[in-house]
């Protein structure tokens, strides 16, 4: 019993770490990235007991791309000013989506045959397009906010599965958020724009 209320109460941190990770990140504020690696960290615990292996060893990856993210969020270009949101080509985005989709049947086979992991296709598939929309929040991808979305939309169902409800209703939050952080970093990019 008390084991169960530590666990949601680790749950409740988690959640609103990464809540504060995701506001922080609208605003391109680099603070975003300590509080994801917190927030990654009880997570890593959460995912594992939860039996979602691949969501698991996401959260080590999340923890060194916070690591990453804020390193690149703070080295200033020749002109020295910080990293600016840009694009990617349809033909990147389409090798990405093609190298997520091809990683997810791959590991989610191997987690079917190998292993006791829980809905084993859904949470290959949103841990390698989280591995991608997370490079790319990293580098100021625009688009990082469509992946997620999708990615999102894919959790909730994942989550409520597996009974982890606060989560759950946190990628709801997220389905939200993800709009403003969209409008936001496209309002800066169409700035950058107009001063070239």
């Amino acid at each position: 019993m008390y084991s169960d209320y530590l666990l949601l109460g680790l749950e409740l941190l988690a959640v609103l770490l990464a809540i504060t990770y995701l506001l922080l990140a609208v605003r391109q504020d680099i603070r975003c990235w300590f509080a994801g690696i917190v927030s990654s960290l009880i997570y890593l615990l959460l995912m594992y007991k939860a039996n979602l292996y691949m969501e698991s060893v996401l959260q080590i990856f999340y923890v060194s791309m916070g690591i990453y993210g804020w390193r690149q969020w703070n080295i200033k270009n020749t002109q020295d000013n910080l990293m600016k949101v840009s694009l990617w080509s349809f033909k990147k985005h389409a090798v990405v989506i093609l190298a997520i989709l091809g990683l997810a049947f791959l590991a989610g086979n191997l987690l079917e045959a190998y292993t006791n992991a829980a809905l084993p296709f859904l949470d290959s598939l949103t841990t390698f397009g989280a591995l991608a929309a997370t490079y790319m929040v990293a580098k100021k991808i625009l688009e990082n906010w469509i992946y997620w979305f999708v990615i999102d939309a894919i959790s909730v169902v994942l989550f409520i599965e597996r009974e982890l409800y606060l989560t759950s209703l946190l990628f709801c939050l997220y389905l939200v958020i993800i709009f403003f952080g969209f409008r936001s970093w496209l309002n800066a990019y169409k700035l950058e724009v107009s001063k070239q």
